[in-house]
């Protein structure tokens, strides 16, 4: 068994210095199936790592400046550096939401944060809004001290208008899920070019979290990944 070794507020700074943060964590339960810890034991307790708003972007930009320029998905290899080299130096295993099979990210998310979706998919955050991601999980082999998540406020359900699914040209979120292709079509196509230069306009219609908005460039990156431009 690997132990943990120093503090969660450790953990937070060495995370801050790239931009990153503690997203909430959690306990697994002796009934859970919980997945490996460092030494294939399995994992106690895991701590979320995520951003809020684009405060990675120029940690991420520094770092892309020293790569191969064709580096295969260049976000999700910086993310995995960064939280990899805190998981060897506090005694944990680094995950991702990535990996094959694919872990619970989602779930695990809204146990530890209480968020619930908003219509698009992506957890509404109080503060955040619709602007913030997650980057990895921490997995530890003994019982962290964490506090219980409480349920956070859904801004979703007092919006009345839901401008996030009146935006979109193609509609391509409806209560009938996400119509992937048709935005890949869209994105792609002729008319996609406020898309490709801004992001999602569902996404920017939200009006919660204005001020952890990605930049344009931000969106625009994101935007060129998903539709592989």
């Amino acid at each position: 068994m690997t132990f943990f070794r120093g503090t969660v507020e450790e953990i937070a700074a060495a995370l801050a210095a790239s931009g990153l943060i503690l997203r909430g964590g959690f306990s697994f339960g002796d009934d859970e199936m919980a997945p490996a810890g460092l030494s294939g034991a399995p994992a106690k307790s895991m701590l979320l790592v995520g951003q809020a708003g684009a405060a990675p972007w120029p940690h991420f930009q520094r770092w892309r400046e020293r790569q191969a320029r064709d580096i295969a998905n260049p976000l999700d290899s910086w993310s995995r550096e960064v939280i990899g080299t805190v998981a060897q130096d506090f005694g944990a295993r680094a995950v991702s939401p990535s990996d094959r099979p694919y872990l619970p990210f989602q779930h695990w998310a809204m146990r530890a944060e209480g968020l619930k979706p908003s219509p698009l998919g992506i957890l509404m955050h109080p503060t955040y809004g619709l602007w913030h991601a997650y980057r990895g999980a921490l997995l530890f082999e003994n019982e962290l001290s964490l506090s219980e998540a409480y349920e956070a406020i859904h801004l979703c359900d007092t919006c009345v208008a839901k401008p996030c699914l009146n935006s979109c040209p193609v509609d391509a979120y409806s209560g009938d899920g996400f119509a992937h292709q048709a935005c890949l079509v869209h994105v792609r196509g002729k008319d996609g070019a406020p898309c490709r230069a801004g992001g999602c306009l569902d996404r920017n219609a939200c009006p919660y979290g204005p001020e952890y908005r990605y930049p344009p460039e931000v969106q625009a990156f994101h935007m060129a990944a998903f539709a592989g431009l």
